[in-house]
Formats: C-alpha cells, structure tokens, sequence
C-alpha cells in the first residue's frame, strides 16, 4: 500500500500560456480543472487535446524532475513541467487502468502515461524531452470531482469503490 502527496497544483489559463502555481484548484467531472486551458466551459463544447482523450487532468512525480537535474543538468520549476499536479510517493506508472484519490474526495482514473512532447523542450531547454522519456507522468480523468489542495494525500481508491467506466 502507498500514500503519495500533492506538493504542487498548476493551471495555464490559456494554450501556451505559462502555468501558474496555485494553493488548490477545482475538479470538475468530465471538464477538468477550473481555470486549466482543457477546461470544457460549456457541455456542448468539444473537447480538444489531451480533453479529447479523456484526459482532464496531469500529475508528475517530483523524483522525475530531481533525476532531470541529476542525469542531464536540467532545472525545471513544477510550473514549467507543465503537468497540472506535482506529486511525491505516488507510482504513476503503475496507475493506468487503476484508480486513485487525491484529499477527501476527488477519484481520478489513471488513463495514459503521459510521455513529454516536443513542445515541452521547445518552452523549456534541450534535452527535456530526452530527459523525461518514460517518466513523464500520468493522464486521468476526473471520475468524482471535488477540491484538490497543495498537500492533501494521494492513496490508491478503496476497495469496491467506483467501476474505472
């Protein structure tokens, strides 16, 4: 059994806008994150991007951005990661197809591991994408929405809880 925690919660309010650091953020079933750039505004619109694929949300394991500095003497801040949660302790890649809470009450379903892109490395410095190959995080989606803070526990969801559908 493992506990992880939130260390940092980001949203861009826009498409290549840089990502802010905030003390919590807003869950939305279906929608995403108040305020993110995938946020879905209206239930008619269509999704784009990541929201396409019923991704709503991003996390990444700090240990990812420690080993960048470490094997490639590169810094990234959390925000320039460009995942929406920061997290420590929890095993993302063991999460696909499972589901997890992060505080009292959001559930998120781990969809994809989320592989960095181009266009990171392009916001960023050479040698990111390489740098966070197969440790780039975790895409979910929002099953049960609710209040995500800086700081609430990650824990796996218990047992009998929700379907994964």
């Amino acid at each position: 059994m493992w506990q992880g925690t939130a260390v940092s919660l980001h949203l861009a309010p826009a498409h290549g806008a840089p990502l802010v650091e905030v003390r919590e953020a807003v869950a939305v079933t279906g929608r995403g994150l108040e305020g993110d750039r995938y946020f879905q505004d209206r239930a008619g619109d269509a999704p784009r991007g990541r929201a396409s694929r019923g991704c709503e949300i991003s996390l990444l394991d700090i240990d990812a951005l420690t080993a960048l500095e470490r094997e490639h003497r590169i810094h990234l801040t959390h925000s320039e990661a460009r995942r929406n949660v920061v997290c420590r302790g929890v095993p993302l890649t063991e999460l696909v197809g499972l589901e997890f809470t992060v505080g009292d009450r959001v559930r998120l379903l781990g969809i994809a591991l989320s592989e960095p892109c181009a266009r990171l490395e392009q916001l960023t410095s050479p040698g990111v994408l390489r740098g966070l190959v197969h440790r780039g995080g975790l895409r979910a989606r929002i099953l049960e929405g609710g209040l995500l803070r800086t700081g609430d526990p990650i824990r796996p969801a218990a047992p009998g809880i929700g379907t994964g559908s």
